[in-house]
């Protein structure tokens, strides 16, 4: 398998292809150093089986704060020589990674002027950055420098150089941002060949160097363009690098840097291609990585062997599972948990993701709070889940993982939930229930808890999931309104022709899933200006309302439902209460859900029927249900 095939990487070998990537984790203290939980994050992974741990972006100067815990250069000796030390108890290279903002960062935390080549404004903030003096810029050159002799000294493996899509170096190189008239502005490639000429000098011959650079930034009027990429990508790495990571993004195309599953795998297969044909004939000796939605083992190996790459860039694939390259070497393949690409728990925004997690392994981020979640019970008990959702799912792996003999017990005719029908978490509801099918767990499908027989000391798990919640309008043909459960599991519900309003005021992604499934037929009511408010959370809000527009979807803003008619519904303005009529077939109710009622005889609960919410509570819950067993 290439993927399990070493690697040469300047005067390191690495003992396979597989990179987990730098990243935002929000791990890091308040003094902005690395921690003993970010090691242990870090560290997972080598231990895991990756040969190419690369850390999470430390800025090179104070000027740059981008973010609450955002790691200091100066700040993380410490803390890479224990990641350093960890990933090579585990034959892994620790690479540090090396970082400035610039104008794509925050003056929230620093109270100071973000610095960058032109007075471009930030786009989320609209700050206007100070223009880099001359003397600025000799700090931030001087800045990386200092950065590699800290993680030399470290004794990391090399640094991996910035220059993508929130980088200083990555608005210089682009006309996007850089409008200058001097000479970083008439040569762009001049900051980029000072940093890796004084990264080099202070990292010395022995360590590796490393570039991520955006070679799309999908802004053609003026940015990197994928025509544009290949030769700039060898005159850098004709400068001395041993690696180039390809990726894309920038200042206008934010939500494009880790696009969620409405993007495909693979993104930047054809620019990578390209970028090594180039690479490959000025310095042949420079390896280019692969990066960009790789979550698929299957298309990382068919990367490698189609010569689009050296190495292949796995991160979300390993937050999702620590241990996919280790599977992979231990003919273990069906077993890697897969990414779902929904961004949910990965992509750290605010308090809602204050650190780094993921919707099927909650412990990634965790790694110094968790226990051991599959360690065998002392105590081997009978134990019945009521309910096959993600919930249900994750107790009954998790339990009989630990040595329990478990049973699911299912309503209909399906395990999976809500899961199994909306969102992108269809995936993951296979591969639980592989697993528990794995582990022995006894399935009985059409089977409600009304019909439940426990047997003698069994353990009894409630994971029922939700039910509609209270209607806040007036229903005057009950026949109009759908649950939104069933429009999305079965569309032959709603009427093949008409208009359909969907009621959401959530401003969640399930209505606007079904929105755009609908097009120019659907009405999407949110009382929020602007439609599928919580998609912040993931990203996805700016290209959802994008989608929605090309797909014709009209939205009514600012609005409450209030009365359902026989063809129309009553809608009201939510600041001037003057409502109106909207002509319809049907009404699709997205609202708020409840918890299901409790069971009698159930020791445990895990998920929805304890409090509606995401799957991220639900597989978390589930295991913690499942730890709980032994105490009942």
């Amino acid at each position: 398998m290439n993927l399990l095939e070493p690697i040469q990487l300047g005067p390191r070998v690495a003992q396979n292809r597989v990179v987990f990537g730098p990243h935002v984790t929000n791990l890091a203290n308040d003094s902005r150093a690395l921690p003993e939980r970010w090691v242990r994050y870090v560290a997972r992974r080598a231990e895991g089986g990756c040969a190419i741990v690369v850390g999470e972006g430390a800025s090179v100067h104070e000027s740059d704060w981008p973010y609450e815990r955002s790691p200091l250069a100066q700040r993380c000796g410490s803390g890479w020589q224990l990641a350093a030390t960890a990933c090579h108890d585990h034959g892994s290279l620790f690479i540090a990674s090396l970082d400035h903002a610039g104008g794509q960062g925050s003056s929230a935390y620093s109270q100071r002027e973000l610095w960058a080549p032109s007075r471009v404004p930030e786009v989320n903030s609209r700050e206007v950055p100070k223009w880099m003096e001359a003397d600025d810029i000799a700090a931030v050159v001087e800045g990386f420098g200092d950065a590699a002799q800290v993680a030399a000294q470290a004794d990391c493996d090399g640094v991996e150089i910035n220059a993508g899509q929130h980088s200083l170096i990555r608005q210089f190189l682009s006309g996007l941002t850089n409008q200058r008239g001097d000479e970083w502005g008439t040569d762009r490639l001049l900051l980029a060949r000072q940093v890796i000429d004084a990264v080099r000098a202070n990292l010395g011959p022995d360590r590796v160097l490393g570039l991520r650079l955006s070679c799309d930034e999908l802004a053609p009027w003026a940015g990197i363009t994928p025509d544009a990429a290949p030769p700039i990508a060898a005159q850098l790495a004709a400068c001395g690098l041993d690696y180039l990571v390809v990726v894309r993004g920038a200042i206008f195309s934010i939500e494009k840097t880790r696009p969620d599953f409405h993007e495909p795998t693979g993104f930047n297969i054809d620019v990578c291609r390209s970028v090594r044909d180039a690479v490959q004939q000025s310095s042949p000796q420079t390896k280019v990585i692969l990066q960009g939605s790789v979550v698929d083992w299957g298309q990382a190996e068919w990367a490698l062997g189609d010569g689009v790459c050296d190495a292949v860039e796995m991160t979300r694939a390993q937050i999702a599972d620590p241990s996919l390259v280790s599977k992979l070497a231990n003919d273990q393949a069906a077993q890697i948990r897969p990414c779902i690409r929904c961004n949910q728990s990965c992509q750290v925004r605010d308090a809602r993701n204050p650190i780094v997690s993921c919707v099927g392994e909650p412990t990634s981020g965790r790694e110094t709070e968790d226990p051991d979640w599959e360690q065998r019970s002392r105590h081997p008990r009978n134990v019945v889940v009521v309910g096959g959702g993600p919930a249900g799912l994750e107790t009954a792996r998790v339990a009989a993982s630990r040595g329990h003999s478990v049973r699911i017990v299912e309503r209909s005719s399906r395990l999976g939930g809500v899961a199994s029908v909306a969102g992108p978490g269809l995936p993951l509801v296979d591969w639980l229930i592989a697993e528990c099918q794995r582990n022995g767990v006894s399935i009985e499908l059409n089977s409600g808890a009304e019909q439940l027989t426990s047997r003698p000391n069994e353990v009894v798990v409630q994971a029922t999931g939700s039910l509609p919640g209270v209607r806040t309008y007036a229903v005057h043909s009950s026949e109009m309104v759908l649950d939104v459960l069933l429009a999305v599991s079965d569309p032959s519900a709603l009427p093949s022709e008409g208009q359909i309003v969907l009621f959401d005021p959530i401003g969640g992604p399930i209505a606007v899933a079904l929105a755009e499934q609908l097009g120019e037929r659907a009405v999407l009511i949110t009382q929020d200006n602007i439609a599928g408010n919580e998609l912040s959370r993931t990203g996805d809000l700016a290209p959802a309302n994008v989608r929605l527009a090309q797909r014709g979807v009209h939205i009514e803003r600012r609005a409450l439902l209030r009365e359902v008619h026989q063809g129309h519904v009553v809608v009201e303005d939510r600041f001037t209460a003057g409502r109106r009529d909207i002509a319809c077939a049907a009404v699709v109710d997205c609202g708020f859900r409840l918890p299901t009622e409790p069971l009698p005889g159930a020791q445990l609960q895990a998920g929805d029927c304890i409090a509606p919410r995401t799957m991220y509570e639900a597989i978390l819950e589930g295991r913690r249900a499942a730890l709980a067993i032994d105490n009942v």
